[in-house]
């Protein structure tokens, strides 16, 4: 079967660079689905606690 795509792309004149823009593609975009479960949790619950302001509770 890939001898017959060979000889179809071959005669199509299907460059290597397309079959190889083609392969990259199939691996890009065969990985693994984005897992938003941790995207339930709202933003400003998933946000670290700004440390460059301190509170200084000892004021006043």
């Amino acid at each position: 079967m890939e001898t017959i795509q060979k000889w179809f792309e071959q005669l199509a004149g299907v460059s290597q660079g397309e079959l190889d823009r083609t392969a990259l593609a199939i691996k890009v975009f065969s990985e693994a689905p984005f897992d938003a479960a941790s995207l339930q949790k709202p933003a400003c619950w998933r946000r670290k606690i700004n440390s460059i302001y301190p509170v200084d509770r000892n004021i006043a």
